[in-house]
């Protein structure tokens, strides 16, 4: 019987593309390869290729997705999508995979677009009756007024590009003089931004994946900076402990998992999740969505997935198999 093909497609057009290559690999490592071909696939701005070890490109033809091994023209079965950022997590990829037949193991295009667009996100799940800190939205090039909006969400507040992952260019802004240099650090990441309400709280993140039609919550993970909030440096260089299972009350966790679950099924998300949110008095409020969460050994979901007794191999067999509808 011959094996499934499985692309493993990484990098990515944005910061985040030394982040997916770590998850790419801890995939390709970890897929079971009795049942699987791999092919790690990386995607950049100079062109996509398929990349069977380091220094080796072989051109992916964008017609079909196919490349050559020793021959033979290859066309995988799946796509396992590890891009953090565009093209793979806004929804971009996801278009174009579905136009010529080949599923992924993430969200579907639009889904995927609208969680990855934070103002559209929370819009929609204001009226789904979700928790949202208060927020006030601007785009570049169209004058403000920093005292409108301090009114608006208070201080301290935070201020964020509207479409980056990793919290590339997030500012917390304390005082009034701080609002309009942290808005103008967070249009050099986008041209539309956002700013938020500081909530005071346990700030837990939640994965999700669904199984056999149905969503299921791995343990909470408590985030605990050593800086002024979860940034690019705590994320990634060790500033923050991130403690699993969360030091909350069991019914803290209940309803906070139970939360992740509603709006995994709200967004109509496939593959895996992770809802980040702040437990404010009891009450979940949502911050963001990550469509494409990291995979790599230290990321949050695997550790999740470590502590639910779910190995990875185990974790990304099933979502190659909910991709392919096996």
């Amino acid at each position: 019987m011959s094996k499934i093909r499985v692309a493993v497609a990484m990098g990515g057009y944005s910061g985040e593309y030394e982040v997916s290559l770590g998850s790419g690999r801890v995939v390709s490592a970890n897929l079971n390869k009795d049942k699987y071909d791999i092919y790690p696939i990386i995607i950049s701005e100079r062109g996509w290729f398929y990349s069977p070890k380091d220094n080796v490109e072989i051109p992916i033809d964008k017609a079909d997705f196919s490349f050559m091994v020793e021959n033979k023209k290859i066309i995988p079965d799946v796509v396992f999508n590890t891009i953090h950022g565009t093209p793979g997590e806004d929804g971009y990829l996801q278009a174009y995979l579905a136009l010529i037949n080949i599923p992924q193991t993430s969200a579907d295009f639009y889904p995927a677009a609208l969680s990855f667009n934070k103002r559209d996100c929370l819009s929609v799940l204001k009226n789904f009756g979700v928790h949202c800190a208060n927020s006030y939205y601007l785009n570049k090039d169209i004058p403000y007024d920093t005292h409108t909006v301090s009114t608006t969400v208070g201080l301290p507040c935070f201020v964020k590009p509207n479409r980056a992952g990793s919290s590339l260019g997030i500012s917390k802004v304390k005082t009034l003089d701080e609002l309009a240099p942290a808005i103008e650090k967070a249009f050099e990441t986008d041209d539309e931004i956002l700013i938020e309400t500081a909530l005071v709280g346990t700030e837990v993140q939640v994965g999700v994946y669904t199984y056999q039609g149905r969503e299921v919550a791995l343990p909470t993970t408590e985030i605990v900076s050593h800086n002024e909030f979860f940034d690019y440096n705590a994320k990634y260089h060790g500033e923050s402990e991130e403690i699993t299972p969360a030091r909350i009350s069991e019914e803290d966790t209940e309803r906070v998992q139970k939360e992740a679950v509603n709006i995994h099924r709200i967004l109509k998300m496939k593959g895996i999740t992770r809802t980040d949110f702040i437990i404010q008095n009891g009450t979940p409020y949502f911050l963001e969505m990550n469509t494409n969460p990291g995979l790599s050994t230290e990321s949050i979901v695997p550790k999740q997935a470590r502590e639910a007794g779910l190995s990875l191999e185990k974790l990304f067999d099933i979502l190659v198999q909910e991709a392919l509808n096996i």
